[in-house]
């Protein structure tokens, strides 16, 4: 079985920083692409970055410049750098990783149980 595990969510003010990690644990042969997504309640799930295997990254337009997405393959972990937050940045913040799993054949999408971040302003 894998697991995602997020943390690092909070409370800030605007203008600071936060950073949130993901780790992937259990049965993993390999990863292929992690991400951030948010979601606020009543509207639609937002992906927020994306760091491919190779590590190509993807931003939404909103975070472009203030967030930065890393990961460490040898620990299984991905990173969202978060800065100069907004409160419009105000979300649950959920992992995502695409990961062949070493008992199953086929790639799988798993998610972490969400992280909130809260920007006052």
């Amino acid at each position: 079985q894998v697991q995602l595990v997020e943390s690092g969510g909070g409370l800030v003010q605007a203008g600071g920083s936060l950073r949130l990690s993901c780790v992937a644990s259990g049965s993993i042969f390999s990863i292929n692409s992690m991400a951030w997504y948010r979601h606020v309640l009543g509207k639609q799930r937002e992906l927020v970055a994306r760091v491919m295997s190779g590590g190509s990254t993807n931003y939404a337009d909103s975070v472009k410049g203030r967030f930065t997405i890393s990961r460490d393959n040898a620990k299984n972990t991905v990173y969202l750098q978060m800065s100069s937050l907004k409160p419009e940045d105000t979300a649950v913040y959920y992992c995502n990783a695409a990961i062949q799993s070493s008992h199953f054949s086929q790639l799988g999408i798993y998610w972490g149980q969400g992280t909130q971040v809260t920007v006052s302003s």
